[in-house]
């Protein structure tokens, strides 16, 4: 198998859940906070400055005031500020990842940082708001008033982080090979949908004109 499944999510969506439960399936690794370990391990960036940069929009304001910060890293880039080298070494680590094998990794550009990899599947899950709203309130145990106004604010920053540094419009169906809305079929449902999609991509089944008739 060669497949690297890569995740983008709407909050409350389940696509977290559904990453896990793919990889599980598949027996392949799942990458999320894994990969700012990894980025951390092979930049030399500390672990909680890459923290808290993960998958948020370019802030000017708290980049002046982390940026002092970079003087001090080893091999720092003149021109490059903190907030570059943090999203350069978690793409570099995206990259190494692929090369290593197939696995699942969830957010974080992904699917723009492997848009030469032919072995990129990437897919956005989505769902509606009530579903979502419900499944963030009960997990968090909030009202749904809150619960409705952090998937706001989250999806807002994820969306910003994602056309940021990709240039594409986050969720749109142009930006991924797959969209999903996981309450169609439920989060089993779709991770079984994607081990199958991942299969066809493997072995792909021949259309009736590429089969020799005489056999």
């Amino acid at each position: 198998m060669k497949t690297v499944i890569t995740i983008g999510r709407q909050f409350g969506s389940g696509g977290k859940e559904i990453g896990i439960r793919v990889a599980k399936e598949m027996g392949i690794p799942f990458y999320d906070k894994e990969l700012l370990q990894e980025a951390a391990k092979k930049s030399g960036l500390c672990e909680k400055i890459i923290e808290q940069f993960d998958e948020r929009p370019k802030s000017l304001l708290y980049s002046i005031a982390m940026d002092s910060y970079m003087f001090s890293l080893p091999g720092s880039g003149a021109g490059e500020s903190l907030e570059q080298q943090v999203y350069l070494a978690t793409f570099n680590t995206i990259q190494r990842i692929a090369a290593e094998g197939p696995c699942v990794i969830i957010g974080r550009c992904a699917d723009y940082a492997l848009a030469n990899n032919p072995d990129r599947m990437s897919i956005f899950i989505h769902a509606p708001m009530e579903d979502r709203v419900r499944r963030v309130a009960e997990r968090q145990d909030i009202t749904l008033e809150r619960a409705r106004a952090l998937i706001n604010k989250t999806d807002k920053r994820r969306a910003s982080y994602y056309e940021y540094y990709s240039s594409q419009k986050w969720g749109a169906v142009d930006s991924y090979d797959l969209c999903l809305n996981s309450s169609y079929l439920g989060l089993g449902g779709t991770v079984e949908l994607i081990q199958t999609i991942a299969a066809h991509k493997e072995h792909p089944i021949p259309s009736p004109t590429e089969i020799d008739p005489e056999g």
